[in-house]
């Protein structure tokens, strides 16, 4: 079931919203770094994260999907939000340097047109990133908050999913070792619990973070040699 885009600002703006909006823009931050003159879109409700990137990237715009809704973003300055089909996005091919999915790919109805489209309008040297709930993970199981809705992944899904798309994942990490409660006392530790848990294992993060590269050509799989016809009679 898709959130309602006011679902997702209410959460956005409680104590928890705040605390996970922090730490994930750190984990998008850690890996796009320098994006002067690049063109940025977020697909889904990645407005919460598309922020640290004003006045650096060249272009920013944040597409969200029908059957969400939209809301004016940012609210004291020219709007960049705009409602979508999110398997027709209104962009030009190879426009798009970066494109970040957050509260995406796990609502989608249709994920394989919603993977091509994302092919489509991204440039040759294009990344995508994807943060979806994951599958092992403790905030995929509790619906208070929006990891909790929708399908969540596993690593293996997801490579699988974007190696089909042609999408080759370049980077993986997680996110969201704190547990998902608003307790104060969690919340204050919210950075430790993170450093602790990317330390040992992002196998059980509230999310998981890939980072994806476009191909331009199907991969080719491994090569097996012919089986040798020992028995063959020929025909005459």
């Amino acid at each position: 079931m898709q959130l309602d885009v006011r679902d997702l600002q209410q959460f956005y703006a409680t104590p928890l919203g705040q605390v996970v909006r922090r730490i994930l823009t750190h984990r998008v931050r850690a890996r796009w770094r320098g994006l002067n003159g690049a063109t940025l879109v977020g697909l889904g409700f990645a407005c919460p994260y598309l922020g640290a990137f004003r006045g650096e990237a060249r272009c920013i715009g944040a597409l969200m999907p029908q059957s969400q809704g939209v809301l004016v973003w940012p609210q004291k300055a020219p709007v960049l939000s705009a409602l979508v089909e999110e398997h027709r996005l209104p962009l030009t091919d190879n426009s798009v340097d970066r494109l970040l999915a957050v509260h995406c790919l796990e609502m989608s109805e249709r994920v394989r047109p919603l993977l091509r489209e994302i092919w489509r309008v991204l440039a040759p040297e294009g990344r995508l990133m994807f943060i979806v709930p994951n599958r092992r993970g403790v905030w995929a199981r509790l619906d208070h908050t929006p990891f909790g809705h929708g399908r969540p992944y596993s690593r293996r899904q997801l490579e699988a999913l974007l190696r089909d798309a042609l999408f080759t994942p370049i980077d993986w990490s997680g996110g969201l070792f704190v547990p998902p409660l608003s307790k104060r006392i969690l919340l204050r530790s919210a950075t430790a619990w993170e450093r602790v848990g990317a330390g040992l294992s992002s196998g059980f993060s509230g999310v998981i973070i890939v980072e994806a590269r476009k191909e331009l050509a199907a991969p080719i799989g491994k090569t097996s040699k012919a089986r040798a016809l020992r028995d063959f009679v020929p025909i005459r």
